[in-house]
Order: C-alpha cells, then sequence, then structure tokens
C-alpha cells in the first residue's frame, strides 16, 4: 500500500512537526456502472460513500461511467494516474474493460470487481470479485416459476418469454444462463418461446413486453433480470388486460416488491444494494491490509414470494 502523508504547508510548521507530521490512509477509487439508470444504482452510490465517510482511514474518488464503456475506461486511466491505493469498478461491459483493469494490475493498483464481474479471461488482474452470485439467482428464479406452475397444475404445458438485461453485461449473461439452464431441469416440460433484452430499463421492457402479447396468443409466465423490468412487462400485461400470467424477476426492488402484495408479481430474488456496497468497500479495505478475501467473495440472495414476503422488509431502493 502506498502511504499518504499528510505535510505541514510550511517549512516553520514542518520543522516543528518533524516526525510526527505523517497519517496512513487509504485512497480508493470507484467507477460505477451507470448510478441514475435505477434506483439499484443510486443507492448503492449512496450507502458507498456513507460506508466510507464513516471510516476515518478510508479517502475516496467517486465516479460514474453513465453506462459509456469509452468513459469507464478513461476512469480507469484517471484513477492510476492518481497513484489510488486500490480500485473498484462495476463493469459497464466485462470484455471491453479488461485492458483497463491489466493496465491497473500492472501499476500494482488491486482492483476489486463489484456487482457484476468482468469476463474470465480477465481474472488474473483482479484481487476479488464482491457482489451476489448471479448465475444462482437465475437458477432460483427458474425454481420460483417451475413451482408455481406446479402449484397451478401446468408445468406441462406452460410458455415463457424472457427479458433480460443489457447485452454484454455480465450480470446479465449469467442471470439468463442460471434461468435458461435450471428451468428445463426443474420444469423440462415448460417452453421458453423468446427471449430479448430489456436494457434494465422500465419503458423498453414494456415496449418488448407489449410485442411479446401481439406476438404470441398464450404466455403463461415472465422472467425479468431484474423487477424494473419485470414490472415493466407487468404494466403492459395489465393495459393489454392479459391477467394470469406468472412474473418473476431478480434483484426485489420496492416496486417489485409493491407489486407482490398486490397479487401481481410472484417472486424475485432478494438482494440489498447497501449490503453490496458495503462489501465492495470492506472488500477493497481487507485487501489493502493483507486479509486473505476469497477470489469470488458471494453475499447471499434469498427467494422472495408472496408466500414469505413478510419475514423481509421492503427494499429502499
Amino acid at each position: 500500500m502506498r502511504l499518504r502523508n499528510v505535510l505541514a504547508t510550511t517549512t516553520a510548521a514542518a520543522l516543528a512537526f518533524a516526525g510526527a507530521a505523517t497519517a496512513e490512509t487509504m485512497k480508493i477509487g470507484i467507477t460505477q456502472n451507470n448510478v441514475g439508470v435505477d434506483s439499484y444504482q443510486t443507492t448503492y452510490e449512496q450507502a458507498f460513500i456513507a460506508a466510507a465517510d464513516a471510516n476515518a482511514d478510508v479517502e475516496t474518488v467517486v465516479l460514474d461511467a453513465g453506462g459509456d464503456v469509452a468513459r469507464q475506461i478513461a476512469q480507469m486511466e484517471d484513477l492510476i494516474q492518481q497513484e489510488v491505493d486500490a480500485i473498484i469498478i462495476w463493469p459497464t461491459n466485462g470484455e471491453a474493460v479488461i485492458p483497463a483493469v491489466r493496465k491497473a494490475h500492472k501499476a500494482g493498483i488491486p482492483v476489486i470487481v463489484t456487482n457484476s464481474n468482468i469476463a474470465e479471461q480477465g481474472f488474473g488482474f483482479v484481487k476479488s470479485f464482491s457482489g451476489p452470485d448471479n448465475i444462482t439467482q437465475g437458477a432460483r428464479s427458474a425454481e420460483i416459476m417451475c413451482d408455481k406452475f406446479k402449484a397451478m397444475g401446468i408445468e406441462n404445458e406452460a410458455k415463457v418469454v424472457h427479458i433480460t438485461g443489457q447485452p454484454g453485461y455480465t450480470t446479465a449473461i449469467e442471470r439468463a444462463k442460471g434461468f435458461n439452464d435450471r428451468l428445463p431441469e426443474v420444469c423440462p416440460n415448460v417452453e421458453q418461446i423468446d427471449q430479448q433484452p430489456g436494457d434494465w430499463n422500465r419503458e423498453k421492457s414494456q415496449q418488448v413486453m407489449e410485442a411479446f402479447l401481439v406476438k404470441y396468443d398464450d404466455i403463461d409466465g415472465v422472467y425479468a433480470g431484474d423487477d424494473n423490468m419485470g414490472v415493466g412487462a407487468l404494466n403492459a400485461a395489465k393495459a393489454a388486460g392479459r391477467d394470469g400470467i406468472i412474473f418473476v424477476g431478480a434483484t426485489n426492488f420496492a416496486v417489485g416488491y409493491e407489486a407482490m402484495a398486490a397479487g401481481e408479481y410472484w417472486g424475485s430474488i432478494y438482494q440489498s444494494p447497501v449490503d453490496d456496497a458495503e462489501a465492495a468497500l470492506k472488500t477493497a479495505i481487507d485487501v489493502l491490509n493483507g486479509v486473505e478475501v476469497p477470489f469470488l467473495n458471494y453475499f447471499d440472495t434469498p427467494k422472495i414470494t408472496q408466500d414469505n414476503m413478510g419475514d423481509f422488509t421492503k427494499p429502499v431502493f
């Protein structure tokens, strides 16, 4: 770790306090994916700043790429030039950021990936990933949907459409893989009839669902990569008067929780952006302090449905 020296600003003060004017702090930079795109990322940033402000040993540089890969690469370059002690990156694109991550690694700056991992070929340049196990989340969402279909007695005939997150984004890829791999294992006769991206955007997901509803007369279930998109799909179905569709998401947003309470949205995966942010900061601090951390540093994200939602508090995002 580099030591940040706090020096007196005058020669006289330096002489007066010689040997006592140094203090060790950790300067940690973070470049985020797209804070403004949804309330999860907004809450994450707020929680990260609060956690850092509460730690007198930490100084942070907080940046947001705004969903722009080129901007994030430039931000990585800037943090390297600032000689921060560690960099946390929430990747805009799991493959495109690898050269910038490699550059930080070569500069001796440990990199912690948060929330959405980079592509596997970049793992050698990263100290740790801190976040949810997105493949497991997708698999759990498939189990939630299959269990509901079995309870309804339609597990041998149900048809499902799938709305994914932003193409190229690791979380979107992994959640889709988890769902697509697990659903045939638990409900082999359920048919997934279409899959389209909603880009984590509620309005776009509503448009995607509107197109599905025009194209397909029979839709029994919708899986969306997060509740923001899932509620967009729900809004389309309500506007079209299409009742009886089972909606399952991931990352339980407040709007998803409210729709579950109203009996309109069946289930999701409970994930806290506050836990996510605090875990990323703690991982970076542990790395700088020489603490051994697992390469895949997951926090748990349990299933939540209308049946057990009373066990969970309403999300704050």
